[in-house]
């Protein structure tokens, strides 16, 4: 009796050991994000199983982490906390990039079409009397990008303002004081601007200059290079996910509900901000990073990230950093290749 109870009780622990030891094999991988209409499939993906669905397919565990500050979520993809992370073009240079951590864009998600803008009070007002007047933005931002595009586009510099650095979190309540002039945001703060101050103008926006503030999915190179089937299981999730946005799709309204729930707001509302995003389907992502227009776009954004001393201490130029495009051109430094937009991903999508 003794053999007969221990023997099933020995291989009742070699399973146990042997289900922990295959669980601690399973990689796993997780994607950084924050709350903004734009970013919503990717929260989706993860409360609905389709990230997960996506992992399993090809056997690992795939996460998207929300946290509540955006530069924060930069930092600690930059420090290697997380696989991958949201951001917009302009950040995946100046933090991970300018860090010296080699990151693909695996994706581009989105591109601002009116989601952020420049704000002035005075309804007749016109972007060329911002010259000499304070400008309230979050410094060294998309807006603060988007100011300098703006001005530079009627012959002005940002010699010719003074730039105010104010949160994000500050910004839509302060044009109650009277001395506020100008407003560089974004959605939902630019939406409670509009909506509060009937004495407003929008003299700038982001579809003014398309195809410049793109919301990206960012991983490191090296995972990418170790784990391909990871920018499969992300491509996936993303583009089954972004497909709901069809009013047409079975899940389009459960999908809507679910995003202005998320982000405290209505189905109008919602509908407002999603107006000025485009999102792009995986041949349009591909057609983007292999356009000529992306070149001159990826020049302005180092320009500006050089000019505020964003390309880290000790870049001698705005060429220190090399960008690959889609196309495999390298803009700036063959050398120190740091940030890539990758088409595969896209490709195997889009086939």
């Amino acid at each position: 009796m003794f053999k007969t109870f221990c023997r099933p009780l020995r291989y009742t622990a070699l399973s146990v050991l042997a289900a922990s030891s295959l669980a601690q094999a399973e990689e796993q991988y997780k994607i950084a994000w924050t709350i903004y209409a734009g970013t919503m499939p990717l929260g989706y993906a993860q409360d609905h199983g389709i990230l997960a669905k996506w992992g399993d397919k090809y056997g690992f565990d795939l996460q998207a982490v929300q946290l509540n500050d955006y530069i924060e979520a930069q930092t600690q993809f930059a420090a290697g906390t997380f696989d991958g992370s949201v951001a917009i073009t302009l950040d995946a240079l100046t933090i991970p990039a300018a860090s010296g951590v080699d990151t693909t864009v695996l994706l581009p998600m989105s591109t601002s079409v009116g989601s952020d803008a420049i704000v002035m009070r005075g309804q007749n007002a016109t972007l060329q009397d911002i010259k000499g007047k304070r400008v309230n933005l979050v410094e060294l931002s998309g807006s603060h990008y988007m100011l300098a595009r703006a001005l530079g586009s009627v012959g002005l510099s940002e010699q010719d303002v003074t730039v105010v650095n104010t949160s994000d979190a500050d910004i839509a309540s302060i044009f109650t004081d009277d001395s506020t002039e100008v407003v560089a945001t974004w959605k939902p703060q630019l939406s409670q601007i509009l909506n509060q101050f009937d004495d407003t103008t929008v003299v700038f926006d982001s579809a003014d200059i398309r195809g410049e503030i793109v919301d990206g999915l960012i991983v490191h190179s090296d995972t990418l290079k170790r784990e391909p089937n990871l920018g499969k299981a992300i491509a996936g999730a993303w583009y089954e996910t972004t497909a709901m946005l069809d009013p047409k799709h079975p899940e389009h309204d459960g999908f809507v509900a679910y995003m202005a729930g998320q982000l405290n707001t209505n189905a109008q509302d919602l509908r407002s901000q999603l107006s000025t995003i485009e999102f792009f389907s995986a041949q349009e992502g591909v057609d983007y990073v292999t356009s000529a227009e992306f070149g001159n776009t990826m020049q302005n954004i180092t320009s500006f990230a050089f000019e505020h001393g964003l390309l880290g201490e000790g870049a001698p130029n705005a060429s220190f950093i090399g960008i690959e495009t889609g196309t495999g051109e390298v803009i700036g430094s063959n050398n120190n290749v740091k940030l890539r937009f990758a088409t595969q991903w896209m490709q195997e999508a889009a086939e």
